[in-house]
């Protein structure tokens, strides 16, 4: 089973953020993951098109863009424009779930939905088979360096035999509170990718980090 690492640029420096782009290339991750936030769906401001854009041009691995957002559909198509490989709509954000996540494929990007550590898996069954990627909150939805919830590893083993039984090739991404010990576990219960933020960019060896939780 695939396991990828997602640096959350959210945690990285920006006043030399190419300089962390570049560690990012060099290194073994697999993406390079955006937490998008509007002040509105979560209580934070992060960054948005911009920022995209410029990391675009300087990134050699796929731009994972996760919309903390209300009325996403709106944003979609310049997202992807911008540079976004895989887009992250909110279950909760979506009124027309299928729509949306429609709408992500028709512009040639990979769709994802994300649940929060509130929302029962079971939502999941009637959009599991047109999603590439589902994204498991192990934090409130908001802010970098929060503590994990434990109840997520049932939920990715729930995640995990709804896409076996349906949609195999479906990947499960889970963000918030990622450090050697809880990837390990999140791993073992059938997680594909683990985003990391301040467990990446606050260690003294960022590269060192994410080829240590490529290993686990």
């Amino acid at each position: 089973m695939k396991r990828l690492v997602a640096p959350s640029i959210l945690s990285a420096d920006f006043n030399h953020l190419g300089k962390d782009i570049e560690m990012i290339n060099q290194s073994e991750a697999d993406y390079i993951h955006f937490d998008v936030m509007d002040g509105v769906f979560v209580p934070n401001i992060s960054f948005g098109i911009p920022v995209i854009e410029h990391v675009n041009r300087i990134a050699e691995k796929p731009l994972d863009v996760h919309l903390m957002i209300v009325n996403p559909d709106h944003f979609i198509e310049p997202f992807v424009k911008a540079g976004a490989s895989i887009v992250t709509v909110h279950y909760e954000a979506c009124k027309h779930l299928h729509r949306t996540v429609q709408l992500i494929k028709s512009f040639g990007a990979k769709a994802s939905v994300c649940l929060n550590p509130h929302t029962p898996v079971a939502v999941l069954e009637d959009i599991i088979q047109d999603l590439d990627m589902v994204l498991l909150m192990s934090v409130n939805p908001g802010f970098g360096g929060q503590k994990f919830i434990e109840n997520t590893y049932k939920k990715v083993r729930q995640v995990r035999e709804l896409i076996d039984s349906v949609n195999p090739d479906c990947l499960i991404e889970v963000d918030g509170g990622v450090n050697f010990e809880t990837g390990a576990k999140l791993f073992e219960a059938g997680a594909n990718v683990l985003v990391a933020g301040s467990f990446v960019f606050g260690a003294e060896n960022p590269a060192e980090i994410i080829s240590g939780l490529k290993q686990l």
